[in-house]
């Protein structure tokens, strides 16, 4: 028999929610009846102005409407504060909201509430900021080579960085269909844009459309997954602190297409990859061929410009590039103040996954990198262009609600993030190999903690 209701002094009031796992506070005979999910409320039968039957007994009218627990004893308060962290997160924080019970509303609730024209592609319109941003591209190189000056260089290699982190959204949004609906139109403009940054683009386009259709599942998310604990543990110490330790996991993104994460084997070069079906393989040859070629010409500029000059003109701007993508991609998943569930088995849908990531703010750059940070519509509907993004954002957060959270504030350069960054390395390491909500766990010896007991 579940128990969902107590007498309180005021009246009838829920039990509060029973976690699996307890330490001392819940008796482990009936644990195994305990799920991570509010209990069922009964049917009842009316009898009057304030009494009911429960329809749970069958065997005699003997109840109200309410039922003490079944089979727990009481908690002290000091056991209570001591309560074990449960799949990496402790009760109180779900105390007034849970981020990882389902949602009261459906996919279908947010795409009614966006406007009917935030969904039209307007192919003119996208090939207008291709011509601008490769306008700037070719603008600050020819600025930057022209005054070859040491004070240029640095803000050069800045600003030329973030372009090239801008030419990657567009080509983004070819993958996607976003572009156009032109889909020879997003091909073409796909590969140019993003074989002149060394990225293959359909190799890169079929894993980021297994990320979006997988989007806060633990083992089948593509991109910036959390490891089980095994895997975690697996690891030698080499590969931990490269994985956790800063600026490691932002130069991670060349690597990744090569060999992809731990746990994961394939290459976004080769056709005959875990990552693709036969059917696809013809357009991996396409992409790997145009990447071949992009690098074969840096290699002959390197002949003409010299070496010195061909890093100091795309070199060092691809790994700010590099730096942009793995930092953007990172905060879009992680990171937030309070601690957000990822998903197994049932418990996972493509609602309750995209719920999970999270919107951003970088000031200026906002424009710049086309509303990228503007990513909780996006993964929903990756369909939308980016130049509707804020608008359908808008519309859908009254659906939203808790479960949209607000960016914080962004200054003219997005230097607030760093502290999000820092701070989810220092604790976001590793989740539970068992549950099917779970959420971030920290390893306290990862860098020289002491072991907690």
């Amino acid at each position: 028999m579940a128990a969902s209701w107590v007498l309180s002094e005021c009246g009838l009031s829920p039990l509060p929610r029973i976690y699996p796992q307890p330490r001392t506070g819940f008796a482990s005979k009936n644990t195994n009846l305990l799920k991570l999910r509010p209990l069922p409320v009964s049917t009842s039968h009316n009898l009057g102005s304030s009494f009911k039957v429960s329809s749970w007994s069958k065997q005699r009218n003997w109840a109200l409407n309410v039922a003490a627990p079944v089979n727990v004893t009481t908690v002290s308060r000091e056991e209570d504060e001591e309560r074990e962290e449960i799949n990496g997160v402790d009760d109180t924080e779900r105390e007034f909201f849970d981020p990882g019970s389902p949602p009261p509303f459906k996919l279908a609730d947010i795409r009614a509430a966006i406007p009917k024209h935030c969904w039209v592609k307007d192919p003119w319109r996208s090939m207008s900021y291709v011509v601008r941003d490769v306008a700037v591209v070719f603008g600050l190189a020819a600025i930057a080579a022209y005054f070859n000056n040491w004070v240029v260089w640095p803000l050069y290699w800045f600003c030329q960085g973030t372009m090239f982190w801008a030419l990657f959204v567009l080509g983004h949004d070819c993958g996607h269909g976003s572009f156009s609906n032109n889909a020879k139109l997003n091909s073409v403009m796909g590969h140019l844009l993003h074989s002149s940054i060394l990225v293959p683009y359909h190799g890169w386009r079929i894993s980021h459309r297994t990320h979006h259709q997988n989007h806060g599942h633990v083992e089948n998310d593509e991109s910036w997954h959390p490891l089980s604990e095994k895997i975690f543990r697996s690891l030698d110490n080499a590969t931990k602190m490269l994985r956790f330790t800063l600026p490691f996991p932002m130069l991670a993104y060349p690597f990744y297409l090569w060999s992809r994460s731990p746990g994961k084997k394939g290459s976004h070069f080769h056709p005959d990859s875990d990552l693709f079906v036969p059917n696809e393989r013809k357009g991996i040859v396409t992409s790997t061929a145009c990447w071949t070629a992009m690098a074969a010409l840096l290699v002959c500029l390197n002949f003409v410009m010299g070496p010195v000059q061909m890093l100091k003109l795309y070199g060092i701007p691809y790994w700010i590039f590099v730096m942009w993508l793995d930092f953007v991609t990172y905060l879009h998943h992680h990171g937030h103040e309070d601690k957000l569930p990822w998903y197994r088995g049932k418990e996972w849908s493509y609602l309750r996954g995209g719920l999970t990531t999270l919107d951003r703010d970088y000031g200026w750059i906002n424009n710049i990198h086309h509303d990228i940070g503007t990513h909780v519509i996006h993964h929903l509907f990756p369909q939308i262009p980016h130049y509707h993004l804020i608008e359908a954002t808008e519309a859908a957060k009254p659906v939203l609600g808790k479960y949209y959270r607000e960016p914080k504030k962004s200054g003219p350069l997005p230097f607030h993030l760093l502290g999000s960054l820092i701070r989810s390395m220092k604790q976001d390491h590793y989740v539970s190999d068992t549950g099917d909500v779970v959420y971030y766990q920290t390893d306290s010896n990862l860098f020289g903690g002491e072991k907690k007991e």
